[in-house]
């Protein structure tokens, strides 16, 4: 007769391991930066802030491991040895940003005024800067100029490269078929990306000066304009709009295509009715990139709108100040000098305030529309 074993009053095996709690590597995280202050006080008679940041992150690494591997297993040190890695870095790449930012604000905020969104500086004098310096009056002059010219130049830019960016990356994706003009596009498309700024405004500036010399010899001096500041930064944008929007194109599934064609719908029909609208919030996105990527550029501005200190609403005619320009010339060539430059520095940075906001409305509104222009889900 066979007997059977009770083993009920036996522990069951389980397959978890033992693990260290949720919180333990944000406390050795803190408990690292609490020793490596006290180091820095000690070894450096101060709180030195890279010192602080790399004992810091080698006693964390070590601290993580020796616990986790002591408790969990090797394994399992390794990967929170790898995630805290990761996250450091994470952490590290937002410092710069996040102080920037704070800078920005604290400064500018400090600083910005109506006034300066409404005025221009023409009739600036040395002695308005050392009367408010003084304390005997306010701010005087401001930079409504540089906006409108920021602002209207970006606008010519946009109209310039959007089209022809991504028009350019449809033919890349959907007619091209990896033909030599498609190669040969793509690799200049390759080589403009990594054009410096100046050497585009350098382009612009030569092309027009040309066109104005042969037009009305001894005539360069018109090639300095809005409108020649736009198509160097179109330079600058048309590379940034074809590659990602390429990308974007080539992520929309083949079967939606095969679908629209399997209907009888045209090609171009497909394109505009299937793939474009799939694909507009990435799309919109790229182009975000690129205007951000340009609304802040002076190099190129120096050298083909140059510096102007009234307001010019004509992007073909007259110099043109745009915000990175006009902060430029602020910190660089004050009103004036001494100690009234402060001035110019605070005007400085009130403008690059509102340059910074204007970046950030811009992604703001390129997502909202990304949202609304979204194909619907559902059934």
């Amino acid at each position: 007769m066979l007997t059977t074993t009770n083993n009920s009053t036996t522990a069951p095996r389980t397959l978890a391991s033992k693990q260290l709690p949720k919180a333990t590597p944000w406390v050795v995280a803190v408990a690292s930066v609490i020793i490596a202050t006290i180091i820095s006080f000690i070894a450096f008679s101060g709180f030195n802030i890279p010192v602080v940041a790399v004992l810091a992150g080698l006693i964390n690494v070590v601290a993580v491991f020796a616990l986790s591997g002591a408790y969990e297993g090797r394994r399992k040190a390794t990967d929170r040895v790898a995630t805290t890695v990761v996250t450091s870095s994470f952490i590290l790449a937002c410092v710069p940003l996040i102080s920037l930012l704070w800078m920005t604000v604290t400064k500018g905020g400090a600083a910005i005024s109506f006034d300066l969104l409404t005025r221009t500086m023409l009739g600036m004098k040395g002695v308005l800067d050392q009367q408010y310096v003084a304390g005997e009056t306010t701010m005087a002059g401001g930079f409504y100029h540089a906006i409108v010219g920021t602002v209207l130049i970006t606008v010519m830019a946009c109209i310039i490269s959007i089209p022809i960016g991504v028009l350019t990356a449809i033919y890349l994706v959907e007619y091209s078929e990896k033909n030599r003009l498609g190669k040969a596009i793509t690799f200049l498309v390759d080589v403009m990306t990594g054009i410096p700024s100046i050497v585009a405004g350098l382009f612009a500036f030569a092309l027009f000066s040309t066109i104005a010399n042969f037009i009305m010899p001894d005539a360069a001096g018109i090639a300095k304009t809005g409108f020649t500041a736009a198509v160097a930064l179109s330079v600058l944008m048309i590379p940034i709009v074809v590659r990602n929007t390429e990308e974007i194109l080539r992520l929309v599934p083949m079967d939606l295509r095969e679908a629209s064609y399997a209907l009888g719908v045209p090609k171009w029909k497909t394109i505009a009715k299937i793939v474009l609208p799939t694909s507009v919030s990435g799309i919109l996105s790229g182009i975000t990139i690129a205007i951000a990527r340009v609304i802040g550029e002076t190099a190129p501005i120096m050298v083909t709108a140059g510096f102007a200190k009234t307001l010019n609403w004509n992007l073909f005619s007259g110099w043109m100040s745009t915000l990175p320009t006009y902060i430029y010339d602020s910190q660089l060539r004050p009103v004036s000098p001494g100690d009234a430059a402060l001035a110019s520095s605070e005007r400085a940075w009130a403008a690059a305030l509102v340059l910074v906001t204007l970046v950030m409305v811009l992604n703001l509104l390129a997502r909202i529309i990304a949202r609304v222009l979204a194909p619907k889900t559902g059934r």
